[in-house]
């Protein structure tokens, strides 16, 4: 058995020796605040600190988890990539972009821009993708390589979607990918139910950091630590709302103003024909948020060019939520990004990545990076390269 082992092991890293760009892996750990690992116990995270880049990431706005993974993997601003949250309205169809609608979500009409899977896969770079958002979608006619349906149930644990990673690399030459791509829900979910600060949220970190180790430590026990470069990033980060946080403002609208309001932070509010400035002199004093008109939208966010906006966009403060209805206490996100709550954590680890302590940093910058890591030509994007690597 242990010679078995071992010729495995060999034959293992000599397949994975024959390509001479160094694979690539993407861990993304939704609602991951930048600061969770500086609050609970995180030595996977704080090992990749000591020998690696250590920051943190500025989201896009919405800071919303749809939107910000396609900018992710986009390097454009939901602005300009079409997914301007995680719900919204198609102002020509009247069609609603809605996760739990699976019709419009694998609709590819609202994906815009080109994913990293798509930019990697045109010039001959193999990609598997678990769960990451959109991955799914036939955007421009393609899919990775391999991907997974994340409504196909039963739906991959995130240790088993760990151990899918390692069995990828394990594949023959070629059939390997070089680009590797994952989707976690924690500690998001447990952020969501319990907020921020809670003893929930920092098992699920402390989870997430073990499962990241349990990735590093396959990598180590296959001598493939020297050919990967590893970054564990996420989309937003996650702030506390009391219960009696809610701003309504539907009592100070009326109903034949309203075509559709889509959304709570912020709460894109699509407005009937001429009814646009009414709704905005109704809201423009409301407690607790700032209203804009579309074309008003502050600059620093990117957002207001999107035919898919509404025509007045309503930003609670932190800590607040635009809804009609009772709400539970608990963690939300969705806030400015310039919010240090909405930030999220990066790290990144590997034979070409530079060892350094690095300023927040814009998400839209994170697809230049892939595609500098993988040594291929990006698409059009709003991003730039974050920092140098080595071994270029």
């Amino acid at each position: 058995m242990k010679r078995l082992i071992f010729t495995l092991s060999i034959s293992f890293l000599c397949a994975f020796s024959c390509n001479a760009r160094n694979t690539t892996i993407v861990i993304s750990l939704d609602g991951c605040r930048w600061d969770y690992p500086f609050w609970y116990d995180t030595p996977m995270f704080d090992f990749m600190a000591e020998n690696g880049v250590e920051s943190g990431l500025v989201p896009s706005f919405p800071s919303k988890t749809f939107p910000n993974h396609y900018t992710l993997a986009t390097g454009l601003y939901p602005d300009h990539h079409g997914i301007i949250a995680n719900r919204f309205m198609d102002t020509e169809t009247g069609d609603v972009f809605s996760l739990s609608d699976a019709e419009q979500k694998f609709n590819p009409k609202y994906y815009g821009g080109e994913p990293i899977w798509i930019t990697a896969k045109r010039q001959g770079v193999r990609t598997a993708v678990f769960y990451w958002p959109g991955s799914d979608v036939e955007i421009m006619g393609q899919h990775p390589d391999t991907y997974y349906n994340y409504d196909a149930k039963p739906r991959l644990g995130l240790k088993q979607r760990i151990d899918g990673i390692l069995t990828q690399l394990a594949l023959p030459a070629e059939e390997r990918p070089q680009l590797i791509m994952a989707y976690l829900e924690q500690p998001d979910a447990n952020g969501h139910h319990f907020g921020p600060q809670s003893k929930r949220t920092r098992q699920a970190v402390m989870m997430a950091d073990s499962l990241v180790r349990r990735l590093y430590d396959g990598l180590c026990r296959n001598k493939l630590q020297k050919s990967v470069n590893l970054i564990v990033l996420s989309d937003h980060g996650m702030a506390w709302v009391d219960s009696t946080h809610v701003v309504n403002v539907k009592p100070l609208l009326k109903a034949e103003w309203v075509r559709s309001i889509e959304g709570e932070i912020p709460a894109c509010i699509y407005a009937n024909a001429g009814c646009a400035d009414s709704i905005y002199q109704a809201l423009k004093d409301i407690d607790h948020a700032r209203v804009w008109r579309k074309s008003e939208v502050p600059a620093y966010l990117h957002y207001g060019s999107s035919p898919r906006i509404g025509d007045v966009v309503v930003l609670p403060d932190i800590g607040y939520v635009v809804y009609d209805k009772p709400i539970s206490a608990g963690g939300t996100h969705g806030y400015d990004p310039n919010l240090q709550e909405m930030h999220a954590m990066f790290r990144a680890i590997g034979p070409d990545i530079p060892h350094l302590q690095l300023p927040h940093f814009p998400n839209v910058c994170v697809y230049s990076l892939i595609c500098r890591l993988l040594d291929i030509e990006p698409a059009p994007n709003d991003g730039t390269l974050p920092f140098e690597l080595t071994h270029y």
